[in-house]
């Protein structure tokens, strides 16, 4: 049993119980906040610098994960189109041995893989053996060995489908130029550069060897075949007379997505119904674990840069906040002696610190997803942006500014009046 400390003369509890009791009684949260909020606002200057930091970090975090994922969404995307939509066909060994007949494609091989269920497109494709004809753009005078050892490509008019060619002027050919054997020509964009051919209006001609081919398209870009960049393309029918070309070197598959291993087990038995074996396959892997890859590695590296900058916007805070307890010494001193303890000191600083950090973090929020969505609508991306970080980012603020503040608090509580007003 605890003996009762003694009474004061009007008979109420005694001096030093009182005293315990007003040390232990804590502030108003709203009279807290209050306090707060002016101690912010007094300096606006400073209130904006400091907001400045933390917004920056935000910002930076939520651009570069938003900007992580929204490129790696648009590169598994292009791996889906580009890469796993790609099946390529082609005999096992070019040629055979001696008194074997040699596996050759048919040329109704594109015709016959259109008819599988998951296929866009199909072409022929083969390199030409053009023994030690030069191609050049103007015809060569007597004696004349001017001009550039090109690649000369043959293909059909469902080739530039499925490599998902683009032209940047003209025309590809088609069946109609194949059937007649026309002396018409693509040019791979390399190709047009070296020779100088940039415009297909006037009817420019090229010479392979001594012949003539019209120029009527120069390809600005390929995904599938690389190669027919660097190339002279004319239809299969006009190498079979010129070039005496005896069957297709490939078969270039573009596939609907998600189709490409069903149409890589199908299309061998499609086009040798008898001897599938005797035709090699060349199919991507499931981009499955490829995708989550990518995503992984670069979520893993934006996050990092983003943890570097809010780094730095809590320095910035830390920095700042001790400094205002630095100059607020003598207030500090003033709320000591009339009674404030420890505690309201330091609550009244961190309060201020998670202030100044949800504001940053607010304004660095919506900062960020602007440059997220700018940053697509300039690139033509689509802006992907996980509604977790962008709702919660505002409280990461408010957190790394109770993290920050904790130090300058701990610093300001501990200051005593005597100390605070010999220093004034």
């Amino acid at each position: 049993m605890t003996e009762a400390g003694p009474p004061d003369p009007a008979g109420g509890p005694s001096t030093s119980r009182r005293a315990r009791r007003r040390l232990r009684s804590r502030p108003a949260a709203r009279d807290l906040l209050d306090e707060a909020l002016a101690g912010v606002a007094a300096r606006p200057t400073r209130l904006i610098l400091t907001t400045l930091g933390t917004v920056l970090g935000i910002a930076a975090l939520v651009a570069t994960v938003g900007l992580g994922q929204t490129a790696s969404g648009q590169i598994t995307q292009r791996f889906d189109l580009a890469a796993a939509t790609r099946v390529v066909v082609q005999p096992e060994e070019k040629g055979g041995q001696e008194g074997e007949a040699a596996t050759q494609l048919p040329w109704d091989a594109p015709d016959r893989i259109q008819r599988l269920n998951g296929v866009d497109a199909a072409g022929t494709v083969s390199t030409l053996d053009v023994g030690d004809d030069l191609v050049r753009s103007v015809a060569a005078l007597d004696g004349q060995k001017d001009g550039h050892a090109l690649k000369v490509m043959a293909g059909s008019a469902g080739l530039f489908d499925a490599v998902r060619a683009v032209l940047r002027t003209g025309r590809f050919f088609d069946a109609g130029h194949d059937r007649r054997a026309d002396k018409v020509v693509v040019l791979g964009k390399h190709a047009a550069s070296r020779l100088g051919v940039n415009r297909v209006d006037s009817q420019p001609a090229v010479f392979i060897g001594d012949e003539p081919y019209t120029v009527i398209g120069i390809l600005d870009s390929v995904s599938g075949r690389a190669e027919l960049n660097d190339a002279v393309i004319m239809p299969n029918g006009t190498a079979k007379t010129a070039y005496d070309l005896e069957s297709p070197d490939a078969v270039e598959i573009r596939t609907q997505v998600g189709a490409a291993q069903l149409i890589a087990g199908q299309a061998p038995i499609a086009i040798q119904p008898n001897d599938p074996s005797t035709l090699n396959v060349d199919a991507p892997p499931k981009q499955g674990a490829v995708r989550k890859g990518v995503e992984s590695d670069l979520n893993a590296l934006f996050l990092l840069l983003g943890a570097v900058a809010l780094l730095v916007g809590g320095l910035g805070i830390a920095n700042v906040t001790l400094l205002s307890v630095l100059e607020r010494i003598s207030e500090i001193g003033l709320r000591r002696a009339l009674g404030a303890a420890r505690r309201h000191v330091a609550i009244q600083f961190l309060v201020e610190s998670v202030i100044v950090g949800f504001l940053g973090g607010l304004l660095g929020t919506a900062v960020g997803v602007l440059l997220t969505v700018g940053v697509s609508w300039v690139r033509d991306w689509t802006p992907i942006l996980d509604n977790r970080l962008a709702f919660g980012s505002p409280l990461l603020g408010a957190f790394i500014g109770l993290v920050a503040g904790t130090y300058p608090a701990w610093k300001a509580s501990a200051i005593q009046p005597i100390t605070a007003l010999r220093g004034t």
